[in-house]
């Protein structure tokens, strides 16, 4: 499997891909990036998608526990 390219996803940011790669979009268009390796976005914040720009760093992280209670708190106010 000498021409197999290596896929690495991430815990909480980009999925890699080495090697050039041709990444086709929803509405069928190809883009194609010939960098040594290759950062796809999957958290939908980049401005560049579906490569990363790092949007993902800004994200603000929120213990589960913590995120269960602001949602009760919001929704006993209502």
């Amino acid at each position: 499997m000498a021409d197999a390219r290596q896929v690495i996803v991430t815990e909480d940011g980009p999925v890699l891909v080495s090697g050039p790669v041709e990444v086709v979009l929803p509405d069928g268009a190809r883009v194609r990036s010939d960098r040594p390796v290759t950062a796809l976005c999957v958290c939908r914040r980049s401005r560049r998608q579906p490569f990363c720009d790092t949007s993902h760093r800004r994200r603000v992280r929120v213990d589960p526990t913590e995120e269960d209670r602001a949602q009760q708190d919001t929704a006993a106010s209502r």
